[in-house]
């Protein structure tokens, strides 16, 4: 900003170096748009801050922003500037002394939004207008970033503060009295910003994320090709509905997903906005499809929160306590869960099998049965596998009876397991697929992707949604598989998991609390126990301590399981190695501190 305040011949700006790490203070003067002599584009270098910004004169300018917020809604105390382009990751603190209330600088002009009308507005109120008493007003402004840039955080874990820290606390106190109860939230921390594996909460802690918004960052944090598509699609159309006109995002996501999807048949995909809004158009389908009614799920399962969804879900408490009635024609089944399956893990695939068929047989009768939905790796049901050889025996099944067999990949897929899709290491072809979290990269996106016959079952208008296929969330999608494949993210997350179930092994030699370690490509998860031989689940005090540990350290973990007694593991298939090592050495501290 130092030559567009040498271009101003009035008192425009002083700037003062910044004392804290993390602001850059800028005093005396209303920090108005001011001045005679401009050129249509203005060179604004930050030397403190090693960074460098181009900003053209008009709307995107920080002083005509800045004077266009004094204009429209001042004088105020202090204005902060978040989201500056080129990845500037660092906020600007622009303070506004009080004796600097409505005084405008000489030959001051305040500028119109528009930049085809730069007329001088009003005279400013007189300097000698005593300051009203008043408590001090703070605006905050966003300005758009430059195309393609994205936040640039140090790949480090760093506390500041205790965590939570004093603003984190002070934005809860704010979520108390605005967001009811029940939108619960695992980790009392607000988040700033987030690049890569680390988030940066408001207190400006930096945090390793094994969460990753439940699995939702494959690519992690604001990946910068994501960010890029998103800002491109943003210039070109938000929304149309594609039910009104198409978008070409939706139909070359679709292409993509067709191709990548098991099996060699024609395939069609569809888009909504959710796992849970997937999962209840897989099954409409399905019902179309068969002409039946029943669905059968599985014990341990989490396919959403939606009516249907939550029927088909598992767990009661949270998910459906005093939630009812719900859907009908929805029949329970045990998972082929081997380390708690009551004959032993090598039985357990046999068992199940055995079970599942003679269940449907009697009791439910397959010529009514017109799917049979489950996660290839259950997800919220406590990162469970299932034995080998249940999967396959169960799609075959369904084969024989043409029952739709759907996989809902929602948490699994997008190489978080290893594969484009979990199912694949069991050897099946689904006839459905669901998809949502990382498939878009942090923006909100499912889709439906099934065998061409089945999908065209349902008449024309019989699916569908206003936002399903949003075309700024298709193209980010889009990125998101090209990130995949360019930097051979499936293999990471094979290579990188292995070395995490190595790990994870090494603590359960030296803490009895874990009964079990489990998981597939980068989709691990241990259950802690009492007891081995009793496998009695751990306490949920217990287990949130452990989490409460890593959290104040700096390391954001996510607990699962029907008994609450799971610790799921999810960084961005990007982490980089010493960072993860890091998190890891910090849960294998808390888990000693807590368990003894």
């Amino acid at each position: 900003m130092r030559e567009l305040a040498r271009a101003a011949p009035s008192s425009f700006l002083v700037v003062v170096p910044a004392t804290p790490p993390r602001e850059h203070l800028w005093t005396e003067g209303e920090a108005r748009a001011t001045g005679h002599s401009r050129s249509d584009a203005a060179l604004a270098r930050f030397a403190e801050l090693e960074a460098e910004v181009e900003g053209e004169v008009g709307d995107e300018n920080p002083m005509l922003a800045i004077g266009d917020a004094l204009r429209d809604h001042g004088p105020f105390d202090e204005i902060v500037i978040s989201t500056l382009p080129k990845g500037l990751s660092k906020w600007l603190k622009v303070d506004l002394p009080r004796r600097a209330e409505g005084r405008s600088g000489s030959g001051s002009r305040t500028w119109s939004r528009s930049r085809r009308d730069r007329r001088p507005d009003a005279a400013p109120p007189s300097a000698d207008v005593p300051a009203r008493r008043r408590e001090p007003r703070r605006a905050r402004l966003s300005l758009p970033p430059e195309r393609g840039s994205s936040v640039d955080i140090p790949q480090e874990r760093k506390v500041v503060t205790e965590i939570p820290g004093p603003r984190s606390r002070e934005w809860f106190e704010r979520r108390a009295t605005a967001v009811p109860q029940g939108v619960f939230n695992t980790h009392p921390i607000v988040t700033a910003r987030a690049s890569g594996a680390i988030i940066e909460d408001v207190d400006g802690n930096r945090l390793i994320d094994f969460a990753t918004g439940i699995s939702v960052l494959n690519v992690g944090h604001t990946s910068p090709a994501v960010v890029a598509a998103a800002q491109r699609q943003l210039e070109l159309d938000t929304h149309t509905c594609f039910h009104v006109t198409a978008n070409e995002p939706y139909i070359e996501l679709a292409e993509r997903l067709n191709a990548l999807a098991p099996g060699d048949a024609p395939k069609k995909t569809m888009f909504a906005n959710s796992g849970a809004e997937a999962v209840e158009n897989a099954v409409k389908i399905a019902r179309k499809a068969t002409g039946r009614q029943a669905i059968v799920t599985f014990d341990h399962a989490f396919h959403g929160r939606t009516l249907l969804a939550m029927s088909l879900t598992a767990k009661v408490m949270p998910y459906k306590q005093g939630m009812g009635p719900f859907a009908p024609e929805i029949y329970r089944l045990p998972f082929a869960y081997p380390y708690r399956w009551p004959g032993g893990a090598e039985r357990c695939a046999e068992e199940a099998l055995d079970y599942a068929r003679e269940e449907i047989h009697k009791h439910i009768g397959e010529e009514n049965v017109a799917a049979v939905i489950l996660e290839p790796i259950q997800g919220e049901g406590g990162f469970i596998v299932p034995a080998e050889g249940f999967v396959k025996g169960l799609a075959e099944f369904c084969a024989e009876h043409r029952i739709v067999f759907i996989a809902d990949e929602v948490q699994s897929g997008m190489g978080r397991a290893g594969r484009w899709f979990a199912i694949e290491d069991d050897g099946v072809v689904p006839d459905l697929i669901t998809s949502a979290k990382s498939l878009g990269g942090g923006l909100p996106i499912s889709a439906v992707t099934g065998r061409a016959d089945v999908m065209d079952s349902v008449h024309v208008g019989g699916l569908g949604g206003t936002y399903g296929g949003n075309p700024v969330a298709a193209a980010a999608a889009l990125a998101v598989l090209d990130q995949i494949e360019k930097e051979g993210l499936l293999e990471r997350s094979r290579t990188l998991g292995e070395k995490i179930t190595g790990r994870l092994r090494e603590m359960q030699d030296r803490h009895k609390a874990i009964g079990d370690v489990r998981g597939r490509g980068m989709m691990n998860a241990i259950e802690l126990v009492t007891d081995r031989g009793t496998k009695e689940p751990l306490d949920g005090q217990s287990g949130n301590a452990i989490v409460k540990r890593c959290l104040e350290e700096g390391v954001v973990i996510l607990k699962a399981g029907t008994f609450d007694n799971v610790i799921r593991l999810l960084p961005p298939l990007t982490i980089d190695e010493t960072l993860l090592e890091d998190g890891l050495s910090i849960l294998d501290e808390a888990i000693g501190a807590g368990t003894g």
